[in-house]
C-alpha cells in the first residue's frame, strides 16, 4: 500500500520528468547552440553515475517512516535530458567561418532522454539499465538542391528508441566502508535496438525540376548505430574535506563491427570515389568519453567545475575501420548544479567547448595515400551542451 510519501515522491518524479521534457522542448525553440555532425552518442547513465550512485549508493540511507529505522535504497531511478544544435565547422582545429557567413552551415538540433534505471544486488553489484529515446532534426543545403547561393534549406528527421544499454557495476570497497573516496567500475552490453536505416525525403533536381526521393538520413541522427557493443567504464571519487571533493569518469564503447551496410547516398547511388574509399556506407565507431573534477557542497546544494572530453577516434580498437564516419573530439570545461532533497537528487550540467577537431578518417586516409593529396572533410560542432535530469532512490 503507498504512504502519503509515496504519493508524494510520485508526484515529484512526474513533474520533474515534465519539466525535463519540457525544458528540452523550449531550448529547440530558443536555439541553444551545443555537439553535432559527429556521431557522439549519448551515454546515458554515465552522465548521471556521478549523480545517483557516487551521492546516493554512497550516502544514501533513506528512513523509513513507518520501521521507524534506516532502510538502504534498492533502486535509482534517473531520467535525464540533453540538448544541442550544432552548426559551426572544423577542418582539423580550424574552424571554417566561411560557412555560417554564407549560410551553407549544416545544423543539428539533437533532444535526447535517458530512463536509467539501476537495482542494487548487494553492497558491491548492480545493475544498470539504460533506454534512450531521441528526436533529432538535420537542416541543409548540400544535402538536397547543393549550397548554391539561393537555394532553400530543407530538414530530415529521425525519432524514436536508441541504443539500449545493459550494465553491471562493482564497486571496489562497500560504500559503507569507501564514504571517503572509491572506484565504481562498469561492464556493459550496448545492443543494436535503435533504428540504423531511418530515412526521409530529399530534395535533388533532374535538369530543370526539383524532385524527391527517399534515403537513410545522415549518420549524426541515425538512431543506433547497428552493431553489438561492449561498454568499459571506471568511475571514481575521493572526500578532500567536508566541502570538497573530487570525481572521475571515464567510458568506452567498443564496436567490433566494421560498417552497418546502410548507404550514405541518401537515396541516390553512390559514387566510384565513395565505394572505392568505403565512404559508400555507415561505419559503426568507437567512441569514448574522459570527465574530471572536483565538487563542492553546502548542505543541500554541491556546485562543481570540471573538464571533460569526448571523441570518435578515426580507427576501432577492434575490427576494420571501412565505412562513412566523421571523427571528432571536443574538450569542454563542464560546470555543473546539484541540489538534493530526500531521496531526490536534482541536477544540471553544461559543457562548454574550446577545443573542436575534425581530424582524417579512414576513407580520408585511403584518399590521401591513393591519390597524394592531402584530405580531409570537415564536421559541424556545438558550442555547448545542455544537460539536467534527477535521481530518486527507493
Amino acid at each position: 500500500m503507498l504512504t502519503t510519501d509515496s504519493h508524494k515522491d510520485i508526484v515529484i518524479i512526474a513533474v520533474a520528468t515534465l519539466i525535463v521534457i519540457v525544458i528540452i522542448i523550449i531550448g529547440s525553440s530558443v536555439e541553444l547552440s551545443a555537439q553535432g555532425c559527429v556521431a557522439i552518442r549519448t551515454v546515458g547513465g554515465l552522465n548521471t553515475m556521478e549523480h545517483s550512485m557516487m551521492h546516493g549508493m554512497m550516502n544514501g540511507m533513506m528512513h523509513d517512516s513507518n520501521a521507524q529505522k534506516m532502510v538502504e535504497p534498492k533502486w535509482d531511478l534517473n531520467i535525464n535530458g540533453r540538448y544541442f544544435k550544432s552548426y559551426k565547422h572544423f577542418n582539423g582545429t580550424d574552424e571554417q567561418t566561411q560557412r555560417v557567413a554564407e549560410g551553407t552551415d549544416v545544423r543539428n538540433f539533437s533532444r535526447t532522454m535517458d530512463i536509467f534505471l539501476v537495482r542494487k544486488l548487494n553492497e558491491k553489484w548492480s545493475i544498470g539499465f539504460d533506454l534512450p529515446l531521441l528526436y533529432n532534426e538535420r537542416s541543409s543545403l548540400y544535402e538536397h538542391l547543393g549550397n548554391t547561393k539561393g537555394n532553400p534549406r530543407f530538414a530530415t528527421f529521425s525519432q524514436g528508441l536508441g541504443d539500449i544499454r545493459l550494465t553491471a557495476y562493482k564497486w571496489l570497497i562497500a560504500p559503507k566502508q569507501g564514504a571517503k573516496g572509491n572506484l565504481l567500475g562498469g561492464v556493459g552490453l550496448k545492443m543494436p535496438t535503435g533504428n540504423y536505416k531511418a530515412e526521409d525525403i530529399y530534395n535533388y533536381k533532374l535538369g530543370t525540376n526539383t524532385l524527391t526521393r527517399k534515403g537513410p538520413v545522415d549518420q549524426s541522427i541515425q538512431l543506433g548505430d547497428g552493431g553489438w557493443g561492449l561498454t568499459l567504464e571506471l568511475n571514481a571519487f575521493r572526500q578532500l574535506n567536508n566541502a570538497f571533493s573530487v570525481y572521475g569518469n571515464t567510458y568506452y564503447l567498443i564496436n567490433p563491427k566494421g560498417n552497418n551496410g546502410v548507404s550514405t547516398a541518401r537515396g541516390g547511388i553512390a559514387s566510384a570515389a565513395a565505394i572505392k574509399y568505403t565512404s559508400d556506407v555507415m561505419s559503426v565507431p568507437d567512441q569514448y568519453l574522459l570527465r574530471a573534477g572536483t565538487n563542492w557542497t553546502s548542505n543541500a546544494f554541491t556546485l562543481s567545475m570540471g573538464a571533460r572530453y569526448e571523441c570518435i577516434p578515426a580507427k576501432d580498437l577492434i575490427g576494420d575501420n571501412t565505412g562513412f564516419r566523421r571523427p571528432g573530439n571536443v574538450l569542454a570545461i563542464e560546470p555543473g548544479a546539484n541540489y538534493s532533497y530526500k531521496n531526490f537528487n536534482f541536477y544540471l550540467y553544461a559543457p562548454v567547448a574550446i577545443r573542436r577537431e575534425r581530424p582524417q578518417s579512414y576513407p580520408d586516409i585511403l584518399r590521401t595515400n591513393d591519390t597524394k593529396v592531402f584530405s580531409r572533410g570537415d564536421a559541424a560542432f556545438a558550442d555547448y551542451t545542455i544537460s539536467l535530469g534527477f535521481g530518486y532512490r527507493f
